[in-house]
């Protein structure tokens, strides 16, 4: 038998090992992608059916409890999902000594959060049906923490049909909650007590499937199992905090962004104000779950292993991944500003017009956002969270004083501008902070190099 005869099958074994990583990348993406699609269905259809089934204070009501306890959610879970991406892609095995200490702090903070909203609903009386609603709606911060956690395990694990599952699990438990209150005719009252129940059993699931986390023996993806090194120390408290804290205050600035508006509109403008900029900012959160999909649910833990080990993968994701999603950004936002006109009345009601008007201006905001998703994840994983998150407070901080300027004058189309404005500078930031401290210097790879890396060929920035 000649030596070609013997090779040949071995060569082609590494592009077939290749193509099928790539075709199970595809497969992942796409689950997550339509578990994305099917949430984004889910919570819109949530929306339509309680403004149509409740008066348009009672919608605005229980939107704006919804929006501002959902900003709890990273102060409750502080952080530490992204903490355990970023521990276990550097460490391995290492990291589950963080994992004990990591939940004692998570579920300290979760019951500050929780006892606060619970004070936070007492302090509406004599208006007992809002305190009644955020009284219920506490449940929400428990189950997004636990949905948070979960979440990050699915990734370290690498199921991301079980991840694809969970989030799409609790929506449409909303979906079925809000047709009972639209088919019954029942109140808002009894919308945020079915929001509480699905709450509740959201948890139930996330402790059932964290439980091999837990106990420290879950196989993790991209790691061998190796018995973890002793520690040198323990893990305290304080490192989690500390460790945490940069992914917390990122994660509180992201949310600003998303429900502030809400918020501001509700305390001082009007619940109907809340009502008309919940529906576009509802739609502007689904349409800005794709680049959490592939940044934040696929890619982030990866990101975090070629940081320190294929810096060709982080140029071809900065090269190719920016343009990318700034393009897919622009094609989305093009279709929601087009589809705002017609479809939300229709949807919605004659007494959500203005929505539609609210919505075509925050489409500017989508490119933006796609683009800066992009680039700040390579800041995450690359060494510069706390530049990251320092960005994210100076878009914060832009964000607030363009609310607090444009609102008072043009309403909630101020709130929508202040919206886009924030975002453009953000993504700017992030941008020109890549540009200078991650790729300077580097040789942008070619469309030939990922042919070369998609086909098993060796890779190198030409």
């Amino acid at each position: 038998m000649s030596p070609s005869a013997v090779e040949l099958p071995a060569d082609r074994a590494v592009p077939s090992r290749r193509g099928n990583r790539l075709a199970a990348m595809l497969v992942h993406l796409g689950m997550l992608g339509l578990s994305q699609v099917g949430v984004t269905v889910a919570a819109f259809a949530t929306q339509i059916l309680l403004a149509r089934s409740l008066s348009q204070a009672a919608f605005g009501t229980f939107t704006a409890a919804l929006a501002l306890i959902s900003l709890t959610a990273p102060l409750a879970v502080f952080g530490v999902s992204e903490l355990w991406l970023q521990q276990f892609g550097q460490r391995g095995a290492d990291a589950y000594r963080w994992v004990r200490p990591s939940v004692r702090v998570v579920t300290a903070c979760s019951a500050l959060i929780v006892a606060a909203v619970l004070l936070w609903g007492f302090g509406a009386l004599p208006d007992s049906r809002a305190a009644t609603v955020r009284v219920l709606l506490a449940a929400v911060v428990v189950a997004q923490t636990a949905l948070g956690l979960v979440a990050s395990v699915q990734q370290l694990r690498g199921d991301y049909r079980g991840l694809s599952a969970l989030q799409f699990a609790p929506h449409l438990g909303r979906v079925l909650v809000v047709l009972a209150v639209w088919a019954a005719g029942l109140g808002v009252v009894a919308a945020a007590a079915g929001y509480a129940v699905v709450a509740l059993l959201t948890v139930v699931a996330c402790l059932v499937v964290m439980r091999p986390f837990l106990r420290g023996v879950m196989p993790l993806e991209g790691h061998a199992r190796a018995a973890a090194p002793p520690p040198d120390r323990p893990v305290a408290a304080r490192d989690v905090l500390g460790g945490a804290l940069p992914f917390v205050l990122g994660n509180v600035f992201y949310l600003l962004g998303m429900y502030l508006g809400t918020v501001v509109a509700g305390e001082f403008l009007s619940p109907e104000a809340a009502a008309l900029l919940s529906v576009p900012m509802s739609v502007l959160a689904a349409v800005y779950l794709v680049p959490r999909v592939v940044y934040q649910q696929y890619f982030l833990a990866k990101l975090h292993r070629w940081a320190g080990s294929d810096r060709d993968a982080i140029l071809l994701a900065y090269r190719y991944g920016g343009a990318g999603m700034v393009l897919l950004g622009a094609v989305v936002a093009a279709l929601v500003a087009v589809a705002a006109g017609p479809v939300l009345p229709v949807l919605l009601g004659d007494g959500y017009a203005d929505s539609a008007a609210v919505l075509a201006v925050l489409a500017l905001a989508i490119p933006f956002r796609f683009g800066g998703a992009a680039v700040a994840s390579l800041l995450t994983s690359g060494g510069l969270l706390r530049r990251k998150v320092a960005y994210q407070g100076v878009g914060a901080a832009v964000y607030l004083a363009a609310l607090a300027v444009a609102t008072p004058v043009w309403g909630i189309m101020g709130a929508a501008t202040a919206t886009v404005v924030a975002e453009v500078a953000l993504c700017c930031l992030f941008w020109v902070a890549v540009r200078r401290r991650v790729v300077a210097g580097a040789t942008l790879p070619s469309w030939r190099d990922v042919r070369r890396r998609l086909t098993g060929e060796e890779s190198r920035a030409s």
